[in-house]
């Protein structure tokens, strides 16, 4: 048994200061503690081992949240959303297949901060597809290259839009919507009974067929059975849908996965969706 469970358990977040001064001092697991208490919580079901790993990791998602600071939004609310992803993340932790939790948990950590993030930096989201999620994510940082500007020119655009692999005008049309004024979506009191405030335009997009097939797939790629369909492909194919859909940092794009396999684009292409439609056939029957 670790010594986290004798520490006091951080509460419901309210003085960050405080949650991140006991949140620190439980002690990091070795790999043998981990292999051991994740064969506990699955084999089982011992709640106090997945409760010792997830104490045990705290301090990873204080960390990972701190980086998304830039966008205004409360450290302790990106704190709670990445304990999500780590409570996910111990859920579906395998021991056997070599990995330490703390490489495993980064991802979930950071798709639960990042749907926080586009859901609530602004009450109109700014991001809807995989390439502007990417844009928006990345954009800030490489804004920061250019000292000592608020907007960049058509020239900084282009050279932006080449480093992230997307084309100048998304560059353009994502920082328009970065710096734009929020405006409020219900109006006044004071505004007349055939004044229109700008939720009466708005349409519920909730139930567009591309939108709920785009959840869909994304649900379906965080089942449980994530791991035993990946197991199930070849390793180039497990290769490129690792390198395009579970990367940690930016996904690989076509062109750089055809150069390291020194096949066309396209083949990767085909190699992608082959695998995906067999993950989803797989996940579908489990």
């Amino acid at each position: 048994m670790t010594h986290a469970l004798a520490l006091p358990v951080p509460s419901a977040i309210g003085n960050i200061d405080a949650y991140i001064q006991v949140a620190n001092r439980y002690p990091m697991l070795s790999e043998a503690e981990e292999i051991r208490l994740a064969e506990r919580f699955h084999n089982d079901g011992d709640v106090d081992a997945a409760r010792e790993l997830v104490l045990s990791h705290l301090r990873l998602v204080i960390s990972i949240a701190r980086g998304y600071l830039g966008y205004g939004l409360p450290h302790a609310d990106l704190i709670q959303e990445g304990n999500i992803g780590l409570m996910k993340a111990v859920k579906r932790f395998d021991p056997t297949r070599g990995v330490r939790l703390v490489s495993f948990a980064m991802h979930w950590i950071k798709a639960e901060i990042h749907e926080y993030i586009l859901k609530n930096w602004r009450l109109v989201k700014v991001a809807t597809t995989k390439a502007q999620r990417k844009l928006f994510f990345n954009l800030r940082g490489q804004k920061a290259t250019y000292e000592g500007i608020d907007t960049l020119s058509g020239t900084q655009a282009g050279e932006v839009a080449a480093r992230l692999g997307v084309k100048r005008e998304e560059v353009i049309e994502m920082e328009t919507r970065l710096s734009g004024r929020d405006l409020a979506l219900e109006g006044s009191p004071d505004d007349g009974d055939e004044a229109f405030a700008p939720i009466d335009y708005l349409a519920d997009s909730r139930y567009e067929p591309t939108r709920v097939l785009e959840d869909k797939a994304q649900a379906r790629l965080h089942e449980e059975g994530l791991h035993e369909a990946l197991g199930a492909l070849d390793p180039r194919s497990r290769r490129i849908v690792e390198a395009r859909w579970l990367a940690d940092g930016d996904a690989s794009t076509l062109h750089e996965l055809a150069a390291e396999f020194d096949v066309s684009a396209e083949r990767i292409r085909q190699i992608e969706v082959k695998a995906l439609q067999k993950m989803r056939g797989l996940l579908t029957a489990a």
